[in-house]
């Protein structure tokens, strides 16, 4: 899990999916292939709603995360752009 971005409004974490099993889980369960996936977490501070990016959602908004890297965007850019996802965001954040 890395923390890509924090402000007043958004938090957006990059939910890095687990390719190393355990030995000991990996002898005890027949060998199945697994799918090997990425997210992208996204909450909303003002709302206290979290978006979970995975899929197609997922690379669509890592090739938005590449386009910031070789253009510097303002924080007003990347909270704008990160206010077009406020709308997918229905689940309630909850602490635990």
């Amino acid at each position: 899990m890395n923390m890509l971005y924090d402000s007043d409004s958004f938090v957006v974490v990059h939910m890095l999916a687990d390719a190393t099993p355990d030995s000991a889980s990996e002898a005890a369960t027949p060998a199945v292939p697994q799918l090997v996936r990425h997210g992208f977490e996204i909450v909303d501070k003002r709302s206290g709603k979290e978006v979970y990016l995975d899929g197609s959602w997922a690379e669509m908004f890592q090739q938005q995360i590449l386009a910031w890297q070789r253009n510097t965007p303002t924080q007003e850019e990347v909270e704008d752009t990160l206010d077009g996802y406020v709308g997918l965001a229905q689940n309630p954040v909850i602490v635990h």
